[in-house]
């Protein structure tokens, strides 16, 4: 054990350690989002320390992002390494009629999409004709060239697009979180018919933005979260009913529904407590791709395709339909008006809009639609309202009746048809609620779900359980057949875990797939992942040798889950093991005979000394001499040793115990093919070379901006009095020359130019302009400067007199107290011989006194006296002092004048010899100087005396005279009657003498009183009490 002194130091460490940890870690302030990703909007909320789920706003200030992203082509886009300007959101949708071939918007329902012979990729290119789209040549995904980068070879992945929509995101966030905040982890919002491959998709653009994925939400679990995180459900335990929802999402890409449960419950808390948590659990889901506003948006579309193609002016061009759709330009004008006249209807009952410079860029078109004929034309829409509720019940095993209400989410829901079918298949409008945010409670659930997986935040303890959606299972082949096993179902809780055995004792491949359901409706076994076991033969064999297994009892065993990341199948752990008996003897068993520790039966006997043995053989023959006069059958007693012996004697069975070796085993994701180390490291290249371009073309643009503002400000200056009495004609001539030639070179071949040769012209006119506006803000700053360092000298003059009057009051008082040392002790002589003769003359000639009990309090005389010399008070400043604050002021004075002089002599246009600055600091440098001498008086000042002390409560009191009354006090000497009968001149010396002594006492016990050690043991005493 390590001494007393050391633990303490070693414990005093370890905290100090802890202490830095947390300081370390608390500087780093973390936080984490939840996102929202939608096919025409992405939400973002951010939790951090001090902002509880608050929605991230964009650069505009709007609480939603338009899932967009732009390249801005420049005049040196076709340059080598020269990336073009991105623009996000709204700003990007905006340029979809300028530059249609570089917009790229609503690219989630392209996330790990086949490019050949899809219709989703063929709906695609029909809205946004003349995009580049085209398959990845390593996967077969969809893909983008652009026009921008011609010199470029390797086209745009969905994925890649995506994670610069995210990194706008992020960035939003940091911003609005402010410095020294960290941002990494995120929980995105999925459709729950995503399957693995999209699923993917989604990790690997959030990866490429900088994002880590906490988990992957869906969306009816995100809103049912949100719809939790404010209430409280009936607790199971306790009897209570769970209530059962259902959330139906219509987004701008497809129509889910979810059925959810909530319920409370009571569990078991730290220590011997309970606690009450609440439980959301996704009871089951249905969904329908071809349903969203993107759907309605088409049908409006087509509507103003057919109308436009009649028109007397396409007809006499002889253009078809089919032509005018290929037009980009036309296209995306009436794609995002579309999106407008379909929120304006669900308030209104018809809108109009018009078009201007359509196809040929010369066509004006005017289209009005009412809501009876939009409703009209979306008949086909409106009966499939009602499929993905269906889909949702039958999925959940459930009925209308069980639902409780119909939570709404989503910007299409509020379609005034869409609420119809919704009313008509629940059967009431009371039971559709739109108590939660249609547009943010996703974002609020996945921001709620971010905190809770995030150990720096603690929140309501709300558990959930999603789904995955699609069933899966596994395959693998033994003896030569093809095996499968079914592992979860599509309404399995997400996190669950099963044993899944196999009957092979060798190393082998099995596969994890999922049963996802193609275009035509059909269901068919997915790949996602193949495992391969490492060392299953040589952990088999090692079993049979070292523990004698027989092949027959060995089993092989894999756990699999279903991740809590994303909800997909994977494998976390494998054991092959068998029962096989427990063998003895090993080497434990051997060094335990070795050093005496083994068993103690019969044929192990203690050793003991000679006197020991002669006893205990004595003591033996007694016993056998008493056991002899005992016949066995009176004895009722068995012989203990033989007892002992045929138990020890009986054979003991062999324990079995269960030998495992765990399986070392590689997975792989199947499927697509994924992105190689190479292309990924390519791809990250890529976009931190955008980044750096973004950089620096927003370093650009603010040295532009300078400039330009520059040149207006540097105009007015020309006409300011102040500028113009600081400067010359000439200087102000050519100040104007400059600033002509860079306004008439920024609106011409300056608006290209790099950011170099942007600040090269600044620092030109800068050069002229500061100077002169150096000298009419020291002109200005002179005079107040100049003021406060004449009051600065004047306190220090004052200073000067103080400290001179205070040295000489102390010489005065150190005169004095020398004079009066030398008569002190004769007059305490005299003073001394009086009082004892008076004393005696009193204790003769009043009889009153004699009765008198002595005062305890009063203070005796002696005949030996001791006097002390008065010593002057100490003053707080020296010599020194007086000498350098003398020598400060001449300086500073010497100093002053010695500028005021030079700068006399200058004229308003030359650069000043004393700056604002200089003054300032000199005006500092003396006021501290006398703030330090009044410090120092502050601190030696004489401290008050201390109050007599208190008459302690259970004192007695002093007994009166005989004549005065009891417990009165004593009667006071009156000195002025004692000494009456003496001369006046020996009267005045004795009580001068008395005098001193008392001022002499009253120093030595204020000294006494101030010294450390008194006041310790008074701080000892006041403890004690």
């Amino acid at each position: 054990m390590p001494p007393h002194g050391r633990r303490r130091l070693s414990s005093l460490v370890s905290i100090l350690s802890l202490v830095c940890l947390f300081a370390s870690a608390a500087s780093a302030v973390s936080a984490v989002l939840g996102i929202d990703l939608g096919t025409e909007y992405i939400k973002s909320a951010i939790v951090k320390p001090g902002i509880p789920l608050e929605i991230v706003l964009t650069k505009d200030s709007k609480r939603k992002e338009t899932a967009a992203v732009a390249f801005k082509p420049s005049r040196s886009s076709s340059t080598p390494n020269v990336f073009p300007e991105r623009i996000y959101g709204g700003d990007a949708l905006a340029l979809s009629a300028r530059f249609p071939r570089d917009v790229y918007s609503n690219l989630k329902p392209l996330l790990a999409q086949q490019y050949h012979h899809n219709d989703l990729v063929a709906a695609y290119q029909t809205r946004f004709p003349e995009l580049g789209i085209l398959g990845m040549k390593s996967r077969g995904t969809v893909g983008f060239s652009s026009s921008s980068f011609p010199w470029m070879e390797d086209p745009f992945s969905v994925e890649e697009l995506l994670a610069m929509e995210l990194k706008n995101i992020r960035a939003n966030a940091v911003a609005m979180a402010g410095k020294g905040v960290t941002i990494r982890d995120a929980v995105i919002t999925i459709p729950p018919f995503y399957t693995a491959e999209e699923k993917r998709a989604v990790v690997l653009a959030a990866d490429l933005a900088g994002l880590r994925i906490l988990s992957l939400i869906s969306d009816g679990l995100a809103v049912g979260l949100n719809y939790a995180t404010s209430r409280t459900f009936p607790t199971i335990n306790e009897g209570g009913k769970p209530e059962i929802h259902l959330v139906y999402d219509m987004g701008a890409g497809s129509a889910s529904a979810s059925i959810l449960k909530f319920q409370g419950k009571i569990v078991k808390d730290v220590g011997k407590y309970n606690k009450t948590i609440q439980e959301v659990q996704i009871l089951g889901s249905g969904w329908d791709k071809s349903l969203g506003g993107d759907a309605l948006n088409q049908v409006i579309v087509d509507d103003m395709v057919e109308k436009f193609a009649s028109t007397d002016r396409m007809r006499a061009l002889g253009s078809d339909a089919k032509q005018f759709t290929k037009h980009g330009r036309t296209m995306a004008k009436f794609w995002k008006e579309s999106e407008r006249l379909r929120q304006v209807l669900s308030a209104n009952t018809e809108t109009q809009t018009s078009f201007e410079g359509l196809y040929l860029d010369d066509m004006n078109f005017k289209y009005k639609i009412t809501r009876a004929h939009f409703e009209k034309i979306s008949l086909n829409y409106a009966s499939k309202v009602k499929s993905p509720i269906n889909l949702a019940l039958e999925s959940a095993k459930l009925s209308l009746a069980d639902l409780e209400s119909i939570i709404l989410h989503g910007g299409a829901v509020r379609t005034p048809f869409v609420q119809r079918e919704l009313e008509s298949v629940i059967g009431s409008a009371d039971k559709i609620r739109t108590n939660v945010n249609s547009d943010e409670a996703a974002v609020f659930g996945a921001a709620f779900k971010a905190a809770t997986l995030s150990p720096s935040f603690r929140v309501k303890e709300i558990r959930t359980a999603d789904t995955p959606g699609y069933a899966s299972g596994a395959t693998w082949t033994s003896d030569g057949k093809e095996r499968q096993q079914k592992l979860f179902t599509p309404t399995s809780a997400i996190g669950a875990e099963k044993q899944v055995a196999f009957k092979l004792l060798e190393d082998f491949t099995f596969s994890l797939y999922q049963l996802v359901s193609t275009q035509a409706g059909e269901l068919i076994d997915t790949p996602i992942a193949q495992i391969q076991t490492r060392n299953l033969s040589a952990s088999v064999k090692q079993l049979e040798e070292n523990f004698g297994c027989v092949a027959a009892d060995i089993s092989t065993k894999f756990a699999i889950r279903l991740s809590p990341t994303d909800g997909l199948p994977e494998v976390v752990g494998g054991s092959v093991s068998c029962e096989a008996m427990e063998k003895k003897g090993g080497v434990v068993d051997g060094m335990k005979d070795l050093f005496g520790f083994g068993s103690k039966k019969g044929d192990q006997k203690p050793l003991a000394e000679d006197g020991e043995d002669r006893e205990a053989s004595s003591l033996s023959s007694e016993l056998e001499t008493a056991a002899a006069t005992f016949s066995p059958k009176e004895s009722a007693t068995p012989d203990l040793a033989t007892s002992d012996k045929n138990v020890d004697d009986k054979p003991k069975e062999p324990k079995k115990k269960t030998q495992t070796i765990s399986i070392d085993f590689t997975s792989q994701a199947a499927g697509f093919p994924q992105l190689s180390e190479e292309t990924l490291e390519r791809v990250r290249e890529r976009l931190d070379a955008f980044d750096a371009s973004d950089r620096s073309r927003v370093r650009r643009e603010e040295t532009l901006n300078t400039l330009e503002g520059f040149t207006y400000g540097a105009r007015d200056l020309l006409e300011d009095e102040g500028f113009i009495a600081a400067s010359t004609e000439t200087l102000r001539t050519e100040i104007e020359q400059k600033i002509q030639e860079a306004s008439e070179w920024l609106y011409g071949d300056g608006a290209d130019a790099s950011r170099d040769a942007l600040k090269e012209r600044l620092d030109e006119l800068r050069g002229l302009v500061d100077p002169v506006q150096k000298r009419k803000d020291e002109a200005a700053k002179r005079p107040n400067a100049l003021k406060s360092l004449q009051e600065a000298l004047d306190q220090v003059k004052v200073m000067v007199d103080v400290v001179k009057q205070q040295q000489e009051a102390q010489s005065i008082a150190e005169e004095q107290a020398s004079s009066l040392a030398s008569s002190s002790a004769s007059s305490a002589s005299i003073a001394a011989d009086a009082a004892s003769s008076a004393a005696e003359s009193l204790s003769t000639s009043i009889d009153d006194f004699a009765d008198l009990d002595d005062d305890t309090y009063a203070t005796s005389s002696t005949a030996t006296t001791t006097t002390t010399t008065s010593t002057p008070t100490s003053q707080p400043y020296s010599p020194a002092d007086l000498t350098s604050l003398i020598s400060i002021r001449d300086d500073v004075q010497s100093w002053l004048d010695s500028k005021l002089e030079a700068q006399g002599k200058l004229s308003p246009s030359d650069d000043p010899i004393i700056l604002a600055s200089e003054l300032e600091t000199k005006s500092r440098e003396l006021n501290k100087v006398v703030m330090d001498l009044l410090q120092r008086q502050m601190k030696k000042a004489p401290k008050p005396p201390p109050p007599p002390p208190k008459k302690e409560k259970g004192a007695k009191k002093v007994k009166g005279g005989a004549k005065g009354g009891k417990g009165k006090p004593p009667k006071s000497l009156d000195i002025e009657e004692l000494f009456k009968d003496m001369p006046a001149s020996e009267r005045e010396e004795i009580q001068q003498a008395m005098k001193n002594i008392r001022t002499e006492g009253s120093a030595e016990e204020e000294e006494e009183a101030g010294k450390p050690e008194t006041k310790e043991k008074e701080k000892l005493v006041h403890e004690e009490l």
